[in-house]
């Protein structure tokens, strides 16, 4: 490795302050001042009153409303343990959706007279003299519903992990030829 800062001074032969010390050997009598960034006010001695010293005055267009920081992230990779488990849940939640909305539609049509009506109409349409038919009240019942939808629910559970899983597994490979995902993440206001 080149050193690239060029010839420092010799310790050995300087005679200024060395790193850590103050530049003046003598420390004034009186109590420390610490340095003013702005000088003070001199006594008006210009024409008409005016401060010839450097004042800050307040400046009256500033804005007064503050800036909304932002930050442009990237998400590099997405931890697939961590992908399955919010997936596993998630489609859980689902899936007890699914199995709830399909019991209160059964409810809901069979208030109605739904299946009544389009059973009586299917037993006329594919009964004959000595049969009545296709029972579809019989086939459409609650329990049997509720079975079917289970049934579903719970593939719909192992099928969505499954590929969130994979999918982020696959997110993964993509990120490290492209980078990932950029996000511009601002504040509220």
């Amino acid at each position: 490795m080149t050193d690239t800062r060029g010839q420092g001074p010799s310790y050995e032969t300087y005679n200024g302050p060395r790193p850590g010390e103050r530049a003046g050997a003598q420390q004034p009598s009186g109590p420390y001042h610490p340095p003013q960034a702005y000088g003070a006010q001199a006594p008006a001695a210009g024409a008409g009153g005016q401060n010839t010293g450097a004042v800050r005055r307040p400046r009256t267009g500033a804005r007064t409303t503050p800036r909304t920081r932002k930050a442009r992230l990237r998400v590099a990779k997405a931890d697939p343990w961590s992908v399955m488990k919010v997936s596993f849940l998630l489609s859980i939640a689902l899936g007890i959706c699914t199995i709830v909305a399909a019991s209160v539609l059964w409810m809901v049509m069979d208030a109605m007279g739904v299946f009544s009506t389009v059973g009586g109409t299917i037993s006329e349409a594919t009964g004959s003299n000595e049969s009545n038919g296709f029972d579809l009240q019989s086939f459409l019942s609650l329990p049997r519903v509720l079975m079917f939808t289970s049934v579903i629910a719970v593939i719909d559970v192992v099928l969505m992990t499954a590929l969130a899983t994979l999918g982020a597994f696959i997110y993964n490979l993509s990120a490290g030829f492209v980078g990932g995902v950029e996000l511009t993440l601002a504040e509220d206001e």
